[in-house]
Protein backbone atom coordinates (compact mmCIF):
# COMPACT_ATOMS: atom_id res chain seq x y z
CA UNK A 1 0.00 0.00 0.00
CA UNK A 2 1.17 3.49 -0.83
CA UNK A 3 0.08 6.76 0.77
CA UNK A 4 1.13 10.36 0.19
CA UNK A 5 0.38 13.56 2.07
CA UNK A 6 1.82 17.03 1.65
CA UNK A 7 2.02 18.70 5.03
CA UNK A 8 0.37 22.16 4.68
CA UNK A 9 3.19 24.65 4.34
CA UNK A 10 5.65 21.78 4.45
CA UNK A 11 6.92 18.86 2.39
CA UNK A 12 5.68 15.62 0.89
CA UNK A 13 5.48 12.55 3.13
CA UNK A 14 5.28 9.11 1.49
CA UNK A 15 4.51 5.87 3.30
CA UNK A 16 4.75 2.38 1.81
CA UNK A 17 3.48 -0.51 3.91
CA UNK A 18 1.55 -3.75 4.13
CA UNK A 19 -1.21 -4.67 6.56
CA UNK A 20 -1.18 -8.29 7.70
CA UNK A 21 -3.18 -9.88 10.50
CA UNK A 22 -4.53 -6.48 11.49
CA UNK A 23 -1.15 -4.78 12.02
CA UNK A 24 1.23 -2.66 9.95
CA UNK A 25 4.18 -4.47 8.37
CA UNK A 26 7.20 -3.48 6.25
CA UNK A 27 6.66 0.24 6.94
CA UNK A 28 8.91 2.63 5.03
CA UNK A 29 8.58 6.40 5.41
CA UNK A 30 10.19 8.70 2.83
CA UNK A 31 9.79 12.14 1.27
CA UNK A 32 11.47 15.44 0.45
CA UNK A 33 11.48 16.66 4.05
CA UNK A 34 14.47 17.31 6.32
CA UNK A 35 15.11 15.27 9.45
CA UNK A 36 17.88 15.25 12.05
CA UNK A 37 19.46 13.01 13.16
CA UNK A 38 19.60 10.72 10.11
CA UNK A 39 18.78 7.61 12.09
CA UNK A 40 15.46 9.11 13.18
CA UNK A 41 13.93 7.89 9.91
CA UNK A 42 14.53 4.27 11.00
CA UNK A 43 13.14 5.05 14.44
CA UNK A 44 9.94 6.26 12.80
CA UNK A 45 9.67 3.08 10.71
CA UNK A 46 10.15 0.91 13.80
CA UNK A 47 7.59 2.91 15.79
CA UNK A 48 4.96 2.16 13.16
CA UNK A 49 5.94 -1.46 12.55
CA UNK A 50 3.43 -3.73 14.26
CA UNK A 51 1.00 -0.94 15.09
CA UNK A 52 -2.69 -1.90 14.91
CA UNK A 53 -3.97 -1.06 11.43
CA UNK A 54 -7.11 0.54 12.84
CA UNK A 55 -5.29 3.26 14.81
CA UNK A 56 -6.26 6.79 13.82
CA UNK A 57 -3.70 9.33 12.62
CA UNK A 58 -3.37 10.99 16.04
CA UNK A 59 -2.59 7.66 17.75
CA UNK A 60 -0.01 6.81 15.09
CA UNK A 61 1.57 10.24 15.57
CA UNK A 62 1.74 9.63 19.34
CA UNK A 63 3.66 6.38 18.78
CA UNK A 64 6.16 8.27 16.64
CA UNK A 65 6.59 11.11 19.13
CA UNK A 66 7.20 8.67 21.99
CA UNK A 67 9.89 6.82 20.01
CA UNK A 68 11.84 9.79 18.64
CA UNK A 69 15.20 10.42 20.29
CA UNK A 70 15.60 13.68 22.28
CA UNK A 71 16.61 16.62 20.12
CA UNK A 72 15.03 15.29 16.93
CA UNK A 73 14.40 18.11 14.45
CA UNK A 74 11.77 17.89 11.73
CA UNK A 75 11.67 20.39 8.85
CA UNK A 76 8.64 20.28 6.57
CA UNK A 77 7.53 17.16 8.42
CA UNK A 78 5.29 16.41 11.38
CA UNK A 79 4.34 13.25 13.22
CA UNK A 80 0.72 14.03 12.47
CA UNK A 81 1.56 14.26 8.75
CA UNK A 82 3.12 10.80 8.84
CA UNK A 83 0.05 9.42 10.61
CA UNK A 84 -2.19 10.91 7.92
CA UNK A 85 -0.03 9.41 5.15
CA UNK A 86 -0.41 6.00 6.81
CA UNK A 87 -4.18 6.35 6.98
CA UNK A 88 -4.27 7.40 3.31
CA UNK A 89 -2.24 4.33 2.36
CA UNK A 90 -4.62 2.06 4.23
CA UNK A 91 -7.63 3.78 2.64
CA UNK A 92 -6.16 3.44 -0.88
CA UNK A 93 -6.40 7.21 -1.31
CA UNK A 94 -5.65 8.75 -4.68
CA UNK A 95 -3.42 11.73 -5.48
CA UNK A 96 -4.10 14.96 -7.41
CA UNK A 97 -1.99 13.75 -10.33
CA UNK A 98 -4.06 10.58 -10.71
CA UNK A 99 -6.80 12.58 -12.45
CA UNK A 100 -7.35 14.52 -15.66
CA UNK A 101 -8.59 17.81 -14.22
CA UNK A 102 -11.07 19.95 -16.12
CA UNK A 103 -11.48 23.74 -15.91
CA UNK A 104 -14.89 25.39 -16.15
CA UNK A 105 -14.70 29.20 -16.39
CA UNK A 106 -17.80 30.59 -18.02
CA UNK A 107 -19.70 33.86 -18.36
CA UNK A 108 -21.32 35.51 -15.30
CA UNK A 109 -24.24 33.62 -13.79
CA UNK A 110 -27.01 34.48 -11.33
CA UNK A 111 -26.34 33.58 -7.67
CA UNK A 112 -29.00 30.85 -7.51
CA UNK A 113 -27.59 29.20 -10.63
CA UNK A 114 -24.11 29.11 -9.09
CA UNK A 115 -25.54 27.24 -6.09
CA UNK A 116 -27.22 24.78 -8.43
CA UNK A 117 -24.14 24.25 -10.60
CA UNK A 118 -22.13 23.25 -7.53
CA UNK A 119 -24.66 20.57 -6.66
CA UNK A 120 -25.07 19.25 -10.21
CA UNK A 121 -21.38 19.11 -11.14
CA UNK A 122 -20.38 17.46 -7.86
CA UNK A 123 -23.06 14.79 -8.29
CA UNK A 124 -21.77 14.20 -11.83
CA UNK A 125 -18.24 13.66 -10.46
CA UNK A 126 -19.66 11.26 -7.86
CA UNK A 127 -21.41 9.31 -10.62
CA UNK A 128 -18.22 9.11 -12.69
CA UNK A 129 -19.77 11.03 -15.59
CA UNK A 130 -17.57 14.11 -15.12
CA UNK A 131 -13.84 14.50 -14.55
CA UNK A 132 -12.70 16.21 -11.35
CA UNK A 133 -13.42 19.87 -11.94
CA UNK A 134 -12.06 23.27 -10.98
CA UNK A 135 -14.85 25.80 -11.59
CA UNK A 136 -14.02 29.51 -11.42
CA UNK A 137 -17.15 31.59 -10.86
CA UNK A 138 -18.14 34.89 -12.45
CA UNK A 139 -21.01 36.71 -10.73
CA UNK A 140 -23.86 38.41 -12.61
CA UNK A 141 -25.03 40.43 -9.59
CA UNK A 142 -24.20 41.23 -5.95
CA UNK A 143 -25.14 38.55 -3.44
CA UNK A 144 -24.93 37.27 0.08
CA UNK A 145 -24.36 33.53 0.25
CA UNK A 146 -25.33 32.08 3.61
CA UNK A 147 -24.33 28.68 4.95
CA UNK A 148 -26.70 25.74 4.91
CA UNK A 149 -27.41 25.97 8.64
CA UNK A 150 -27.36 29.72 9.23
CA UNK A 151 -30.37 31.71 10.37
CA UNK A 152 -31.40 34.12 7.62
CA UNK A 153 -32.68 36.79 9.98
CA UNK A 154 -29.55 36.59 12.16
CA UNK A 155 -27.16 36.98 9.23
CA UNK A 156 -28.75 39.46 6.82
CA UNK A 157 -30.49 42.84 7.10
CA UNK A 158 -33.24 42.45 4.46
CA UNK A 159 -33.84 46.17 4.02
CA UNK A 160 -30.16 46.88 3.43
CA UNK A 161 -29.89 43.94 1.02
CA UNK A 162 -32.84 45.25 -1.00
CA UNK A 163 -31.50 48.81 -0.93
CA UNK A 164 -28.16 47.69 -2.38
CA UNK A 165 -29.65 45.23 -4.89
CA UNK A 166 -28.14 42.22 -3.10
CA UNK A 167 -29.66 38.78 -3.72
CA UNK A 168 -29.57 36.39 -0.76
CA UNK A 169 -29.05 32.69 -1.52
CA UNK A 170 -28.35 29.65 0.62
CA UNK A 171 -25.69 27.11 -0.39
CA UNK A 172 -25.61 23.38 0.33
CA UNK A 173 -22.46 23.55 2.49
CA UNK A 174 -22.11 24.81 6.04
CA UNK A 175 -20.01 27.73 7.23
CA UNK A 176 -20.58 31.45 7.35
CA UNK A 177 -22.06 34.18 5.19
CA UNK A 178 -20.13 35.58 2.21
CA UNK A 179 -20.65 39.10 0.87
CA UNK A 180 -20.27 39.12 -2.91
CA UNK A 181 -19.73 41.92 -5.40
CA UNK A 182 -18.92 40.79 -8.97
CA UNK A 183 -15.74 42.79 -9.52
CA UNK A 184 -14.51 42.44 -5.96
CA UNK A 185 -14.78 38.69 -5.39
CA UNK A 186 -12.92 35.60 -6.57
CA UNK A 187 -14.82 32.35 -6.07
CA UNK A 188 -13.93 28.82 -7.14
CA UNK A 189 -15.19 25.30 -6.56
CA UNK A 190 -13.44 21.96 -6.57
CA UNK A 191 -15.66 18.97 -7.30
CA UNK A 192 -13.43 16.00 -6.49
CA UNK A 193 -13.74 12.22 -6.05
CA UNK A 194 -13.89 11.32 -2.38
CA UNK A 195 -10.92 9.00 -2.92
CA UNK A 196 -8.75 12.14 -3.06
CA UNK A 197 -9.44 12.90 0.62
CA UNK A 198 -9.58 9.34 1.93
CA UNK A 199 -7.67 8.95 5.19
CA UNK A 200 -8.07 12.65 6.03
CA UNK A 201 -10.24 13.99 8.80
CA UNK A 202 -12.84 16.59 7.84
CA UNK A 203 -10.55 19.33 9.16
CA UNK A 204 -7.43 17.95 7.43
CA UNK A 205 -9.26 17.84 4.10
CA UNK A 206 -9.70 21.62 4.20
CA UNK A 207 -5.96 22.20 4.49
CA UNK A 208 -5.24 19.56 1.85
CA UNK A 209 -7.63 21.00 -0.73
CA UNK A 210 -6.49 24.58 -0.04
CA UNK A 211 -2.77 23.87 -0.35
CA UNK A 212 -2.54 24.58 -4.11
CA UNK A 213 -4.02 28.06 -3.74
CA UNK A 214 -1.57 28.89 -0.94
CA UNK A 215 1.19 28.12 -3.42
CA UNK A 216 -0.47 30.27 -6.07
CA UNK A 217 -0.74 33.18 -3.65
CA UNK A 218 2.89 32.73 -2.65
CA UNK A 219 3.91 33.03 -6.29
CA UNK A 220 2.12 36.41 -6.31
CA UNK A 221 4.03 37.59 -3.26
CA UNK A 222 1.26 36.90 -0.74
CA UNK A 223 2.34 34.87 2.27
CA UNK A 224 -0.83 33.02 3.19
CA UNK A 225 -1.67 30.06 5.36
CA UNK A 226 -4.57 27.80 6.23
CA UNK A 227 -6.23 28.83 9.50
CA UNK A 228 -8.50 26.16 10.99
CA UNK A 229 -11.20 25.36 10.34
CA UNK A 230 -11.93 27.05 7.05
CA UNK A 231 -10.06 30.34 6.57
CA UNK A 232 -7.11 31.43 4.45
CA UNK A 233 -5.24 34.18 6.26
CA UNK A 234 -2.27 36.51 5.92
CA UNK A 235 -0.43 38.70 8.40
CA UNK A 236 -2.71 41.55 7.29
CA UNK A 237 -5.93 39.61 7.87
CA UNK A 238 -8.29 37.00 6.50
CA UNK A 239 -8.58 36.88 2.71
CA UNK A 240 -10.79 33.85 2.09
CA UNK A 241 -13.23 31.38 3.57
CA UNK A 242 -13.87 27.80 2.48
CA UNK A 243 -16.77 25.38 2.86
CA UNK A 244 -17.37 21.73 2.00
CA UNK A 245 -20.18 19.31 1.29
CA UNK A 246 -19.99 15.54 0.95
CA UNK A 247 -22.32 13.88 -1.56
CA UNK A 248 -24.80 11.72 0.33
CA UNK A 249 -23.82 8.09 -0.15
CA UNK A 250 -20.24 8.99 -1.05
CA UNK A 251 -18.44 9.42 -4.30
CA UNK A 252 -17.44 13.09 -4.30
CA UNK A 253 -16.68 16.17 -2.22
CA UNK A 254 -17.50 19.79 -3.00
CA UNK A 255 -14.94 22.31 -1.73
CA UNK A 256 -15.57 25.95 -2.56
CA UNK A 257 -13.73 29.12 -1.60
CA UNK A 258 -14.63 32.81 -1.73
CA UNK A 259 -11.72 35.25 -1.74
CA UNK A 260 -11.84 39.02 -1.22
CA UNK A 261 -10.14 40.78 -4.10
CA UNK A 262 -11.55 44.14 -3.02
CA UNK A 263 -14.44 45.02 -0.72
CA UNK A 264 -16.82 47.82 0.16
CA UNK A 265 -16.60 47.30 3.92
CA UNK A 266 -19.23 49.91 4.75
CA UNK A 267 -21.79 48.25 2.46
CA UNK A 268 -20.91 44.80 3.80
CA UNK A 269 -21.50 45.98 7.36
CA UNK A 270 -24.91 47.35 6.37
CA UNK A 271 -26.02 44.11 4.74
CA UNK A 272 -24.44 41.52 7.07
CA UNK A 273 -25.28 41.29 10.74
CA UNK A 274 -21.86 40.42 12.13
CA UNK A 275 -22.17 39.66 15.81
CA UNK A 276 -19.80 40.69 18.56
CA UNK A 277 -19.08 37.04 19.37
CA UNK A 278 -17.75 36.41 15.85
CA UNK A 279 -15.56 39.51 15.98
CA UNK A 280 -14.22 38.47 19.38
CA UNK A 281 -13.47 34.98 18.07
CA UNK A 282 -11.40 36.52 15.26
CA UNK A 283 -9.46 38.73 17.67
CA UNK A 284 -10.60 42.06 16.24
CA UNK A 285 -13.01 44.83 17.17
CA UNK A 286 -13.88 45.89 13.65
CA UNK A 287 -15.43 43.74 10.94
CA UNK A 288 -13.82 46.01 8.37
CA UNK A 289 -10.43 44.82 9.59
CA UNK A 290 -11.32 41.14 9.20
CA UNK A 291 -10.84 41.09 5.44
CA UNK A 292 -7.72 42.30 3.65
CA UNK A 293 -8.32 42.35 -0.10
CA UNK A 294 -6.00 40.72 -2.59
CA UNK A 295 -5.97 43.83 -4.77
CA UNK A 296 -3.78 45.68 -2.28
CA UNK A 297 -1.60 42.68 -1.46
CA UNK A 298 -0.88 41.66 -5.06
CA UNK A 299 -1.15 44.95 -6.95
CA UNK A 300 -2.65 42.92 -9.82
CA UNK A 301 -5.97 43.25 -11.66
CA UNK A 302 -8.59 40.70 -10.58
CA UNK A 303 -8.37 38.94 -13.96
CA UNK A 304 -4.60 38.57 -13.60
CA UNK A 305 -4.98 37.04 -10.12
CA UNK A 306 -7.45 34.48 -11.49
CA UNK A 307 -5.21 33.75 -14.47
CA UNK A 308 -2.24 33.11 -12.20
CA UNK A 309 -4.28 30.89 -9.91
CA UNK A 310 -5.42 28.78 -12.86
CA UNK A 311 -1.85 28.66 -14.18
CA UNK A 312 -0.55 27.48 -10.83
CA UNK A 313 -3.12 24.67 -10.66
CA UNK A 314 -2.33 23.66 -14.24
CA UNK A 315 1.39 23.60 -13.53
CA UNK A 316 0.92 21.35 -10.51
CA UNK A 317 -1.71 18.89 -11.65
CA UNK A 318 -2.58 19.51 -15.29
CA UNK A 319 -5.80 21.18 -16.40
CA UNK A 320 -7.76 21.07 -19.66
CA UNK A 321 -10.46 23.47 -20.82
CA UNK A 322 -13.93 22.14 -20.21
CA UNK A 323 -17.52 23.30 -20.17
CA UNK A 324 -20.86 22.64 -18.55
CA UNK A 325 -22.82 20.30 -20.81
CA UNK A 326 -26.28 21.18 -22.05
CA UNK A 327 -27.76 18.46 -19.85
CA UNK A 328 -25.90 19.70 -16.76
CA UNK A 329 -27.00 23.28 -17.41
CA UNK A 330 -30.63 22.24 -17.88
CA UNK A 331 -30.58 20.39 -14.56
CA UNK A 332 -28.90 23.34 -12.84
CA UNK A 333 -31.46 25.80 -14.20
CA UNK A 334 -34.26 23.57 -12.96
CA UNK A 335 -32.67 23.39 -9.51
CA UNK A 336 -32.17 27.15 -9.45
CA UNK A 337 -35.91 27.61 -10.10
CA UNK A 338 -37.27 24.85 -7.86
CA UNK A 339 -34.79 24.96 -4.97
CA UNK A 340 -32.08 27.60 -4.71
CA UNK A 341 -34.20 30.48 -5.96
CA UNK A 342 -37.15 29.72 -3.69
CA UNK A 343 -38.10 31.31 -0.39
CA UNK A 344 -38.68 27.82 1.03
CA UNK A 345 -34.98 26.95 0.64
CA UNK A 346 -33.56 30.36 1.51
CA UNK A 347 -35.63 30.56 4.72
CA UNK A 348 -35.31 26.92 5.73
CA UNK A 349 -33.58 28.23 8.85
CA UNK A 350 -35.58 31.47 9.29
Amino acid sequence: MHGEYKVPGGKLVVVDLDARDGVLRDVRVSGDFFLEPDEAIHVIDRALEGAPADLDAASLAARIQTALPPGTQMYGLTSDGIGIAVRRALAHATDWTDYDWQLVHMEPQAPALHMALDEVLTHEVAAGRRAPTLRVWEWASPAVVIGSFQSLRNEVDPQAAERHGVTVVRRISGGGAMFIEPGNTITYSLSVPDALVQGLTFADSYAYLDDWVLGALGDMGVKAWYQPLNDIATEAGKIAGAAQKRVVGGGAVLHHVTMAYDIDAAKMLEVLRIGKEKLSDKGTRSAAKRVDPLRRQTGLPREAVIERMIGSFRGRYGLTEGKVTDEEMARAQELAETKFGTAQWTTRVP
